[in-house]
Order: C-alpha cells, then structure tokens, then sequence
C-alpha cells in the first residue's frame, strides 16, 4: 500500500467518524454579543472555529510577507545611495588627486550625506571650493563638516587654518591656530603650520618659543630645523638693533641687543656667522669697543676668514692694542690672505701708511681679491701714486668683470 492510499484510507475513516458523531447528536451553540445572536449547531460552529484560525493565518502571513517586501526595498534603496555615494566619493577624490577641483567638488559634496565618511567629502569639499577661488562657499562646506560630525573638531579646524594661510589671511590663521594649540598642544601639524604663519609674519620671537617644540616632535628635518634657528635668531639680533636705533637719544642703548645674546642657545654663540651678525649690530649701535673684544675672543678660540674680515673694519677701543692681536696671530698665520688685509686696515687705523701698503701687497700675492684691490688703489692715490692706483682699480675692475684676454693698442705697439 504505497503513501496516497493510506491517507486517503485515513480521511475516509476519519469522515465516516464525523458523521457518526453529527448523526448521534449534533449539538447546540448560542453566541450574544450586543445586539447579535448566533445560533448553530457544534459541527458547524468548529467549522466555523478552524476556517476562522485559517484565515488569519492566512491575513498574516500575507500582511508578513508585505512588511518583508516593503522593508527589502527600503533596504535595497538605501544600500544602492549607499553603494552610489560611495562610487562618487572615490570619483571625487581621484578628481581631487588630479586637480579637477570643480569635479571634485561636485562628487564629494553630492555624496557627503549618504557616505559613511562625510568628514573627508566635506573637507576635500572645502578644499576644492577654496582652489575654485569660491572662499564663501569653502567656508560653508568646513561649517557642514562641523555640523555633521561631532569630534572632528581638529581636522576641521586644521583644514581651515590652512585654507587661511593659502588665502593669506594671517592673523585669522593664527588665532585658528592658537585655538587648536589649547586643544592638542603638541600637534606636529599644527606647529608646522605655526611655524609658516611666523615666518610670513616675521614674528621671531614667537617663533623661538617654538623652536624646541619643532626639534623635540621631530616636525621638520634637523637639518632645516637648524637652518630656521640660525634664520631666528639672527633676525631676533637686527629687530632688537633697529628697536634700539628707533628709540635712540644721544648715547647708543646695546641692553637689548645684548639681552637677546644672553638667551641665544650656547651652540649658536659659537657659529662665526652669529656672532658676525651680533658684532655687525653692536657696530651699528656705536659699540665697536665691545664688538671687538667679542671677534677678538672668539677669534682666538676659533678661527673664522669672516669674522678676521670684519675685525679690520672695527675700530677698537684701543686701535695699538688691536694691530698688535693681529699681529701675533700673523705668526701662526703668515699666509693668511684676509689676515694680511685685516693687518693692511689696521695699519691705516694707526697711520702707518707704508706697513700697510706692504700687508696689502702681501695679500694680493696669496689672493687676489677685489677689496684688497681697493683699499691698495686708494692708499697709493692718497699717497701721490696714481699711475700705481689706476692700474690696481683697473685690476680689480679686470677680475671682477672676468673679461676675455684680447688685443688692446698698448699690446700692439710692443709686439711691433
């Protein structure tokens, strides 16, 4: 007996059962609800019970698999934006990477709300819009990012400073900066971007606060960091001579100058260029007394071809004593061309005009040099020598101008 024939053996019996049972009593059943009665028998009342159950199986399952479709759709929908506005946001970037700001621009702020990472749509947004030249609407795009995004306060805030360098606009970046400083104080972009803004507003001293911050969080190479400390302070020198040389009444005021030489890093003190820049200043102000004591120092620890220079330019307190320091160190230097001019500018100094002459010549045997030319030239016109004068000015002038060697009338006459 295969498995059809045995249910339908089973629902014949169960039928005759039923009707077995509807013959020996069918039964009675009242309902009253309101003003409705329901009168019926047991067999039509279950029946009525089970259809009853079937349709609102049925009712649900329908209303089910409805709510199911309507939610699926909502679902494909939202990840087919989500799908879309991700595609256009790496649209946008690669336009961004190429510069096609305007493409850019229009990818990546049209999918900003439907992209899981708005904050970069709208800030690459900003940043496109700024490039287009359109400032207001830059501006707009960083308050949207500001608004939609809680905690990105420092991305923001870093990409507004920089829309503001690039525009120019330099104290609007500064305080931007200065905020983000109280918010992350050692952001090393934040303080490379500080470090722009001083230079550009030549605020030196604000930018030697700095300087150890820069060395320590490594956010430039050691080598421009040293370069921008040189850069610093050596500014910080002529700011504080130029201050002074304002506000100066009869006697010079080197206090601070000297001041700013105090506080300089003790490896700066020993580059010859510092100190070369701090005695030029203190000559400026009046002081060659104590720029000479300073060069005389340093000259005697160190050895400098530019500082030597200028200690035949300085007129010490004391010029006898001066010659006769360079004198000594002759003896350890004999063939030290800018020694032996030095040696020729002080010897003017202390008016021996012959002994000078000598240095000079000396000097020129070692290297021809264009200043030594000069002050040679000017010594023999002063001293009634002016065949000899012109032709050290022609020398110089000769060297200086590299002039090819061609035929001249002089040339001529001694070749025929």
């Amino acid at each position: 007996m295969n498995f059809y024939a045995l249910v339908l053996l089973i629902s014949l019996a169960i039928g005759v059962a039923l009707g077995f049972l509807v013959q020996l009593d069918a039964g009675y059943v009242r309902v009253s609800w309101l003003n409705w009665l329901l009168e019926t028998n047991v067999w039509i009342a279950l029946a009525l019970l089970i259809g009853f159950y079937f349709a609102l199986h049925y009712l649900f399952r329908t209303l089910s698999t409805t709510l199911a479709v309507r939610a699926g759709w909502r679902q494909w929908r939202k990840k087919r934006k989500y799908s879309r506005a991700q595609q256009n946001t790496i649209r946008g970037l690669l336009h961004y990477a190429e510069g096609n700001w305007k493409q850019a621009q229009k990818f990546l702020s049209g999918s900003a709300e439907q992209s899981d990472t708005p904050l970069i749509n709208y800030l690459a947004s900003a940043q496109a819009a700024n490039e287009l030249g359109n400032e207001k609407e830059s501006d707009l795009f960083l308050k949207k990012a500001f608004d939609n995004t809680p905690g990105g306060d420092v991305a923001i805030g870093v990409t507004q400073a920089q829309l503001q360098l690039a525009r120019g606009q330099l104290e609007q970046c500064l305080s931007t900066l200065l905020n983000l400083r109280k918010k992350t104080p050692h952001h090393p972009f934040v303080l490379k971007l500080l470090q722009q803004v001083y230079t550009r507003l030549n605020d030196w001293q604000k930018m030697s606060e700095i300087l150890p911050e820069l060395r320590k969080y490594k956010v430039l190479k050691d080598d421009e960091v040293e370069k921008l400390e040189l850069e610093t302070w050596l500014n910080l020198l002529r700011h504080a001579c130029d201050e002074a040389l304002r506000g100066r009444k009869g006697d010079f005021n080197s206090e601070p100058l000297n001041a700013i030489w105090d506080r300089m890093p003790a490896n700066l003190r020993k580059n010859p260029h510092v100190i070369y820049a701090y005695a030029s200043q203190l000559m400026r102000l009046g002081a060659s007394g104590q720029a000479e004591t300073l060069l005389r120092k340093a000259l005697k620890q160190h050895w400098s071809d530019i500082l030597i220079d200028l200690y035949g330019q300085i007129a010490g307190a004391n010029v006898a004593e001066q010659l006769l320091a360079a004198e000594h160190w002759l003896k350890e230097r004999p063939n030290d061309a800018g020694l032996l001019l030095a040696l020729g500018r002080l010897c003017l100094r202390n008016e021996r005009w012959s002994k000078a002459k000598e240095y000079f010549e000396a000097s020129l045997k070692l290297k021809r040099r264009r200043e030594t030319y000069y002050e040679l030239a000017r010594l023999l016109a002063a001293m009634d020598q002016p065949q000899a004068s012109n032709d050290y000015f022609i020398q110089a002038l000769q060297d200086s101008a590299k002039l090819p060697d061609l035929p001249s009338p002089k040339s001529q006459r001694r070749s025929a």
